[in-house]
């Protein structure tokens, strides 16, 4: 199939300019026509280049938010899908989400449910997305189900923001605390180095220390070792993107101490909770709302949790009874759940869950960050006071030094 660019007019008198797929000219205009465009021209795209920085283009949180929200409201209004994708597509800002609107709108206009277009672009629209769409195309409550994404997006995005802002500030602090004791061993150090070779003498252990390290970072052994350094943080975050590496960060990330470790339990708990209720409100089966919980809980010890409590809910056991045997459900879960499936309203008790985590990840992390601030000045003042002393301790010895 050859792409095509086509200039042509909508019945209500607009002119549209896009791409559309054809064997040949003729049968693009006579397609253009069954759908009601009077067409002005129609032209044979080049094959083109391969954008090479397509691999880096991304789909923001907050673009995907604001698209959802917008879609709901156009769809409440009576606007047909087509028509709503277009506009979505002209007023959007990013590249990325742009053309993936595009594509999704000539798979609609090609005659497929939207949750199948989704379906087709997994880097966009995740499988919790795609289920609750295909579940409010069911129910015919399309609107109110894109509502839920958007606000169920929302959330996720607030807790990764706090989680980020607790852990953002330690990071940046530490690579600064690493530049500047490193600009000292490497620039200021060997100044004062070969000073003292001068004076001769025994040096202080600490200004012996200092030197040996700026005689490291100064040779061909400190390239590796800052090689060394960026490489393994950089084989870590891809190792614990496998299946061992994620079942090892899973269970050790949730016992770090100083409140960390804590920290994570909960967020995963309140997406658990958030997830779960969301899809159970939109109408998606519970075992297929399992599945979906699951592998969008971003932890392999509740993922694992979720999928094998599904096998025993098959066969006619309450969701809260596999679950009590999980370590990393509390019991404070496990019994509103209960009191949800008595009541017959586990997508509010889940809700309520969801609220409750979060409001306990938000004091958590404003009381880590008050732990941390004074911490890492103690850590910075540590290692670059450190430095500055061991320099100065042999001119207390000046006199002696000098022969």
């Amino acid at each position: 199939m050859t792409v095509y660019t086509y200039k042509a007019r909508s019945r209500q008198g607009e002119v549209l300019e896009d791409q559309i797929e054809g064997s040949d000219t003729m049968s693009v205009a006579s397609a253009l026509r069954q759908q009601g465009y009077l067409v002005i021209d129609i032209k044979e795209q080049g094959v083109g280049q391969k954008d090479i920085l397509e691999p880096f283009k991304k789909v923001r949180l907050e673009d995907l938010v604001v698209f959802t929200r917008q879609f709901a409201t156009m769809i409440n209004a009576g606007l047909p899908i087509v028509r709503c994708l277009y506009v979505l597509g002209e007023q959007t800002s990013n590249k990325k989400l742009q053309e993936t609107i595009t594509d999704i709108r000539r798979d609609v206009e090609a005659g497929l449910a939207l949750s199948e277009a989704l379906e087709k672009h997994p880097k966009v629209f995740s499988r919790l997305y795609t289920e609750m769409v295909k579940a409010g195309e069911i129910g015919g409550i399309l609107d109110d189900v894109l509502l839920r994404v958007a606000f169920q997006l929302e959330k996720d995005q607030d807790l990764r923001r706090k989680v980020k802002s607790a852990m953002t500030y330690p990071i940046v602090v530490l690579v600064l605390a690493v530049l500047a004791a490193s600009f000292m061993l490497i620039f200021i150090v060997p100044i004062f180095a070969k000073m003292f070779e001068d004076l001769g003498g025994v040096l202080p252990l600490p200004t012996r220390i200092a030197m040996g390290l700026s005689e490291i970072l100064t040779s061909l052994w400190g390239v590796l070792l800052y090689a060394a350094m960026i490489g393994s943080v950089f084989f870590f975050l891809r190792w614990i993107k496998t299946d061992h590496g994620r079942k090892w960060w899973g269970t050790i990330s949730m016992k770090i101490p100083a409140k960390i470790g804590d920290i994570i339990q909960k967020v995963a708990l309140a997406r658990f909770a958030r997830t779960l209720g969301t899809l159970s409100a939109a109408g998606v089966p519970i075992l297929q709302s399992l599945e979906i919980t699951a592998t969008s809980s971003g932890n392999w010890v509740i993922e694992q949790a979720l999928l094998k409590s599904r096998d025993s809910i098959r066969e006619g056991i309450p969701i809260y009874r596999p679950l009590e045997n999980e370590w990393v459900f509390p019991p404070m879960v496990t019994r509103m759940i209960a009191v949800g499936e008595e009541t017959g309203d586990i997508d509010g008790m889940l809700t309520k869950i969801a609220e409750f985590y979060e409001s306990e990840v938000d004091a958590a992390v404003k009381s880590l960050t008050s732990i941390i601030e004074p911490l890492m000045i103690v850590v910075v003042g540590g290692i670059v006071g450190g430095i500055v002393i061991s320099m100065y301790l042999p001119m207390f010895k000046i006199f002696e030094l000098v022969k």
